[in-house]
């Protein structure tokens, strides 16, 4: 197919590509404990009648002990090589609801932008390869393997282990982890460099039972007081992370504007930044840590009594090239050496993830490049870190250590991803569906497959 020939056929599959993606983002399907995971098996089956219907004739679903994967394929032909792509189907708890300004399971279009939760991460991941595969039919240049898990938002525990028990049916000579983003809107990337992730819980007791704050206060210690001290160790006067040992190295030679940033993150106008140097430093390449919540009494049923026991859960982010083991131990040990008024603190993890960084050179590299750039109507694509985690990515450069990998996305910054109005801009999801497409006869031209 010519580069006109799939332009064409990429805009006649888009108008049912977005409604089969909206069928798609009305499935609640969360992996967290505690929600119905049933509604994760629904919509592993929607996922395989999507590559069904695709045209991929080898299609099932999958699972090591965790959530359903879907694995679906279709050979190569001979002498071309083949594609791996990745993207996963469960999504993000939704919060406060109260927070949505549409139903986050009742996909709405709003201006050009597609409203819901996962309808940007990673559902659209999922359908641009639906897309790409649509637009070829039984014309396809390359061999595909496609897998789609069901439980990345909760840490892909079980990923390690489907992939080991399929490696021979996933190898590929290219993967593509369609589950990150674009430089801005009109403006397409390729993604570099990716955080780490430790999260651990930090729990806290000064006493064996709660007591009167008026008989007791001022001389004990309470344990809300006693966290919040410990915490406020973890930064320095300017905001960048105290604990020493952890890596910080620099970031891609790009200058992220400051009032497109501070739009973009929705600070309030008297909000300062926090941390020293480069914008793209402090969120790509630096270590991070955020207090992500507190179990407490709830202040309209709080009694007038110092609280014995706290916890709160953290997290720290990592920069590319620290490793998050000894990473976790180095914050340990911080935490519990600078424990306040000789408070009991433990330190317990809870999810860890290795950081990643890409060499994006060679073939395969320049075929995705030349993608974007066509399908962006010649804007030249860049290269850019992630202040996000995609811990998976490790695991795929060890195990398929001769393969290229491509971290590419259809989000932009305004997806807002994890949080309330988590959207999708269907301009840029058509132009990524576009570039998905010409990458597979960039690939199927420049790459050579390896003896398997």
């Amino acid at each position: 197919m010519t580069e006109d020939d799939l332009r064409a056929a990429v805009a006649q599959v888009m108008p049912g590509v977005t409604q089969d993606l909206i069928r798609l983002a009305r499935i609640p399907g969360i992996a967290f404990e505690g929600f119905d995971h049933t509604q994760v098996d629904r919509s592993a089956e929607a996922v395989a009648e999507l590559l069904r219907g695709a045209g991929l004739p080898d299609v099932k679903i999958v699972r090591k002990g965790g959530q359903p994967a879907v694995i679906a394929r279709r050979p190569a032909p001979p002498g071309a090589p083949t594609v791996l792509l990745y993207a996963h189907h469960d999504v993000q708890p939704i919060g406060d609801e109260r927070r949505w300004h549409t139903p986050p399971f009742e996909p709405t279009i709003i201006d050009g932008r597609l409203f819901g939760r996962g309808c940007a991460d990673d559902k659209a991941g999922v359908l641009a390869h639906v897309a790409a595969l649509r637009a070829y039919g039984d014309q396809l240049p390359v061999g595909v393997v496609v897998f789609v898990e069901g439980e990345e938002e909760f840490g892909s525990e079980s990923l390690e282990g489907l992939i080991l028990e399929h490696r021979d049916e996933l190898a590929a000579d290219v993967i593509v982890i369609a589950d990150s983003g674009n430089w801005d809107v009109g403006v397409p990337a390729l993604t570099t460099s990716l955080r780490g992730i430790v999260n651990f819980f930090v729990d806290v007791q000064v006493l064996d039972h709660a007591v009167h704050s008026g008989g007791y206060g001022g001389a004990v210690p309470d344990a809300l007081t006693v966290l919040c001290r410990l915490l406020a160790t973890l930064h320095d006067a300017a905001g960048d992370v105290a604990v020493p040992g952890l890596v910080a190295t620099e970031a891609a030679p790009l200058e992220y504007p400051l009032d497109r940033f501070r739009a973009e993150a929705g600070m309030l106008p008297d909000t300062e930044l926090i941390g020293t140097g480069r914008l793209v430093d402090r969120l790509w390449t630096r270590p991070a840590i955020a207090v992500l919540g507190i179990d407490a009494p709830r202040t309209n049923e709080a009694p007038n009594a110092l609280v014995p026991t706290a916890r709160a859960k953290v997290s720290l982010r990592l920069a590319p090239g620290d490793d998050a083991s000894k990473a976790f131990e180095t914050v340990k040990a911080y935490l519990e050496a600078h424990r306040q008024w000789g408070a009991t603190v433990e330190v317990s993890l809870e999810q860890l993830g290795p950081p990643c960084q890409i060499d994006a050179v060679g073939p395969a590299y320049d075929a995705a490049r030349a993608a974007f750039r066509a399908a962006w109507d010649g804007v030249e694509p860049v290269d850019m870190g992630v202040g996000g985690s995609i811990p998976f990515i490790a695991t795929f450069q060890d195990l398929f250590p001769s393969a290229a990998v491509l971290v590419t996305g259809v989000e932009d910054p305004d997806a807002r991803a994890h949080g309330p109005d988590e959207s999708l801009h269907l301009g840029e999801f058509a132009r990524a569906c576009l570039a998905e497409a010409l990458l597979f006869a960039n690939v199927a031209a420049t790459v050579r497959p390896a003896a398997r």
